[in-house]
């Protein structure tokens, strides 16, 4: 199967696995915006939000610390992040946000 166009705009090569590739699997992008980085994760829709959220830490920014980033998913935070992808609202192509949980000052 092939990723969905929005997956691979600005989002680097590798694609980040998740699960076990047995049935469906869900072309996932999650980006930070503090970073202006982009990463594609491949996963089953039984996957926990909290598995997306540490794995695209672990490649964009591996110092951070994941109890300070907030992800959201269509606009809103996902407040339990012991839910699946699907039961978030996340389908093949969807854009997780992945944010600074305070506000951060510019320097």
């Amino acid at each position: 199967m092939t990723a969905p166009f929005v997956s691979t705009l600005r989002a680097r090569r590798e694609t980040i696995q998740l699960g076990t590739p047995n049935g469906t699997a869900l072309t996932l992008r999650v980006e930070v915006p503090e970073l202006w980085d982009v990463v594609r994760i491949v996963a089953p829709p039984t996957e926990r939000v909290l598995a997306v959220k540490v794995a695209a830490l672990a490649v964009l920014d591996p110092r951070a610390d994941a109890r300070e980033f907030v992800i959201k998913i269509n606009g809103r935070e996902v407040l339990d992040e012991r839910r699946s992808v699907s039961e978030v609202g996340a389908r093949d192509g969807s854009t997780f946000l992945l944010t600074h949980r305070r506000r951060r000052p510019v320097r």
